[in-house]
């Protein structure tokens, strides 16, 4: 099972992404960009395996790039505030 399967999975994983990229003392600029390239990743190479994911590439793929980065950075905030 990947951690793609399960949304409440994939939320931790960032999450823990996140925190250990804190602890590493990574720049919020270079999280954003991370994020935004991650997204970019699977909203054009992964096929979403629930609900969740979907609406995520549905959004991605109907967004231009600054909207994009705004998705990531969303995404940063509320794995950050689990």
């Amino acid at each position: 099972m990947s951690i793609l399967d399960n949304w409440d999975q994939w939320k931790d994983f960032l999450g823990n992404r996140l925190d250990a990229s804190n602890e590493k003392g990574l720049a919020d600029g270079a999280v954003s960009e991370m994020a935004y390239r991650l997204g970019d990743y699977l909203a054009n190479e992964v096929d979403p395996k629930n609900p969740e994911e979907q609406v995520l590439k549905d959004l991605w793929t109907v967004a231009d790039e600054q909207e994009q980065h705004t998705i990531a950075n969303l995404m940063i905030k509320y794995v950050k505030n689990k």
